[in-house]
């Protein structure tokens, strides 16, 4: 990466990440929290013997209500090369991981656009990008050819409550042109025949208390834009109370759910639906090094 004014994300921050973060928190240097199979996402992704979940450090979003907090605000990862990295996919491959899943790399691509070339050559497993859905055409260029599976978010499809809980006003554009345009580099979703998904893409969406409307339009602005075919959708229901200033201090009911529910259903998209009961802490992973020291 140049050392002066990353333009990596939407963001557009400038900052001289050899000497000073950016927005993401992070430097130049790869920083992982977490590797380890990871058995709490979706059946396709994490099958029976878990997805190989490598947790980065730093985010170019930084949701206020972040499941994730102390990894997305840099609190807590370990720096490793770009080596060390590889021999910590090698260690998940061992472990007989499904696939290999990158939570919350964006900021990180150009320093692992050469892991990633290894990788597909090396390891018959797919390349899982899971990310907030906020993404430039320039990141998504870079992923071309290297990415199997796109997991996003799509959080927002109202721009005012964008900026009120992640400062970003604009997800709701940014996240539906780079939805379209990780369509584009993995066309629509092929499972193997332990129903495993080896291509395509995966849109989640957060059903945040409170914000029920959100959530409702959020589901009508894909569809409008969509078809049922194109992607999985996974409708989720983990918000977790964290009692950080101006988020959500209760957890979803089921009213709220439900009713984003419908709308899901009446949309024609195909996927998952959490249990409310999926709202613990427990099934936030411990952010302890594991697997990266």
């Amino acid at each position: 990466m140049a050392e002066e004014q990353c333009r990596l994300c939407p963001r557009q921050c400038g900052a001289a990440r050899e000497k000073t973060p950016g927005y993401c928190g992070a430097g130049t240097a790869l920083r992982i929290a977490r590797a380890a199979p990871h058995l709490w996402e979706e059946p396709c992704i994490s099958g029976t013997k878990g997805s190989g979940a490598l947790f980065f450090s730093g985010c170019a979003l930084r949701c206020r209500y972040c499941q994730n907090y102390d990894i997305s605000f840099c609190r807590k990862g370990n720096d490793v090369t770009p080596a060390r990295l590889f021999d910590i996919m090698t260690a998940l491959k061992e472990q007989g991981v499904h696939n290999f899943n990158f939570v919350t790399a964006d900021h990180y691509i150009p320093q692992l656009v050469p892991v990633l070339e290894k990788a597909k050559e090396a390891f018959d497993l797919p390349i899982v990008w899971n990310c907030s859905g906020y993404e430039s055409p320039g990141m998504l260029a870079m992923l071309d050819g290297l990415v199997d599976v796109y997991l996003p978010d799509f959080k927002y499809a109202d721009s005012a409550l964008a900026e009120k809980l992640s400062c970003a006003a604009d997800y709701p554009k940014v996240a539906l042109d780079a939805l379209e345009r990780m369509l584009r580099q993995t066309g629509k979703p092929v499972k193997d025949r332990a129903g495993l998904l080896r291509r395509g893409v995966l849109v989640r969406h957060l059903v945040l208390p409170g914000y029920r409307k959100n959530s409702i339009d959020a589901v009508k602005l894909l569809a409008g834009r969509f078809a049922p075919s194109d992607f999985l959708f996974s409708l989720m229901s983990q918000y977790t109370p964290q009692g950080r200033e101006n988020t959500p201090n209760r957890r979803l009911t089921r009213f709220e759910y439900e009713s984003v529910k419908e709308a899901v259903l009446d949309a024609g998209f195909d996927g998952y639906f959490q249990s409310l009961s999926s709202a613990a802490s427990v099934f936030t992973p411990p952010f302890d090094g594991t697997g990266v020291g």
